[in-house]
């Protein structure tokens, strides 16, 4: 399991954060954009494998699921807190948090 951020607005990768979920989405909603973009990873692995030919529209479709799921484009948050999306852990506000793990 990955570590989740105490506000939960992050997960923790090789120390890199990474935006969640939006919690706000309806479960049918959430569970059709995920269906959406296993579908489009799945064709982002084909069109590698086939040389290319389809990459971009793959890649865009992957694109559109996480910007409907709320993992890019605009925080789902509503407080103004930044977003630290990529950003290593141990040099955010979550680092304390973050060591703390590691220990």
């Amino acid at each position: 399991m990955v570590p989740v951020t105490p506000d939960g607005r992050y997960i923790v990768v090789r120390g890199r954060l990474w935006r969640r979920s939006d919690p706000g989405l309806p479960a049918d909603r959430r569970e059709a954009l995920v269906h959406d973009l296993m579908r489009a990873r799945r064709a982002v692995r084909d069109a590698k494998a086939a040389g290319g030919a389809g990459l971009a529209e793959a890649r865009a479709a992957v694109d559109a699921a996480k910007h409907g799921l709320g993992e890019r484009g605009p925080p789902w948050w509503t407080d103004g807190a930044p977003d630290y999306t990529r950003h290593l852990a141990r040099t955010t506000p979550y680092a304390a948090w973050f060591a703390a793990l590691e220990a």
